[in-house]
């Protein structure tokens, strides 16, 4: 059974990882916050630490999964995101090239402006914020350095549950919990959404297949804020009775003062040359993880 070293697994991301992962390998799965108990810790920002860590496991793969992703947060503590979400990466890709093994860096549609419709895997990143920033420089430096990689990049991030959720559908299912009737959703947001479960799955085809490289990997289709909130309100069967109030991104500058691009649309060109592409459509993401992760919550 092969290893994989799984760093900063603790969120909604490297919950689906050990999920879609665990029967098949070998993981050691470490966060400086240990919240399963599956997880052990490990402050990746720390290199003898991490390096320790990873080299008395003798991984055949390492994945480097952690990032702060709190827009706010990264504008407001500059030098922690580039710790985190930067000079981290440079840390895996020393220990990966010492180990001689492959190295997954997880990127975002946030690297780019947001100036064009949609982005694909070769349209040049132009990063708006800390974070974009963060993120940018260290998916540069894995392709510049890592011997052999996977850099996925994806979309709005669904996944987790109540537990692990800080994002969009989070922060909706909470305002429904909470019993409003009412809810204000920008019409100036256009993205994809990626379901984690597919993501997991479709990091685990191309590593499967060796396809290294760097890939787009977002669910199919193209939408935006608003219409993803339409459809949580369709499955949830609430549509007639919660109401949307269309607004602009200014209604909420106040609480979302970091700059975030107009589009984050991406299109996975390269997994569909390549014919590795398995991400389903973002309404199917949609409805299978709101069926399976908030069953019980309202």
């Amino acid at each position: 059974m092969k290893k994989i070293y799984m760093a900063g697994s603790g969120g909604m991301l490297g919950q689906a990882f050990y999920e879609q992962f665990k029967n098949s390998y070998s993981l050691k799965c470490t966060d400086i916050d240990v919240n399963e108990s599956w997880l052990s810790h490990c402050d990746f920002r720390d290199l003898e630490e991490y390096r320790k860590q990873v080299k008395e496991f003798r991984p055949d793969f390492l994945f480097h999964l952690g990032a702060y992703t709190d827009l706010e947060y990264c504008e407001q503590n500059v030098d922690d995101t580039y710790r985190t979400n930067t000079t981290s990466v440079e840390n895996a890709v020393y220990i990966a090239n010492e180990l001689d093994i492959p190295l997954l860096y997880i990127s975002t549609a946030g690297i780019f402006d947001g100036q064009q419709e949609t982005y694909d895997d070769w349209d040049e990143p132009n990063p708006l914020g800390v974070y974009a920033r963060t993120k940018f420089l260290g998916e540069k430096h894995v392709q510049m350095h890592a011997k052999r990689y996977l850099i996925c990049r994806a979309g709005w991030m669904m996944g987790g549950g109540p537990k692990k959720d800080k994002k969009f559908v989070q922060k909706i299912m909470k305002q429904i919990k909470s019993g409003k009737t009412e809810l204000h959703i920008v019409n100036d947001k256009l993205g994809v959404p990626t379901y984690t479960h597919d993501f997991a799955k479709n990091v685990r085809l191309l590593l499967e297949k060796e396809y290294w490289g760097l890939y787009n990997m977002v669910c199919a289709g193209l939408t935006s804020r608003l219409d993803v909130a339409h459809e949580m309100l369709r499955v949830l069967k609430l549509d007639s009775k919660i109401k949307i109030h269309e607004v602009s991104s200014d209604h909420f500058k106040k609480e979302f003062f970091a700059p975030r691009p107009d589009s984050e649309r991406l299109v996975n060109k390269k997994l569909l040359l390549r014919n590795a592409m398995i991400m389903r459509d973002w309404k199917t993401g949609l409805q299978e993880y709101l069926e399976r992760d908030y069953k019980s919550y309202l």
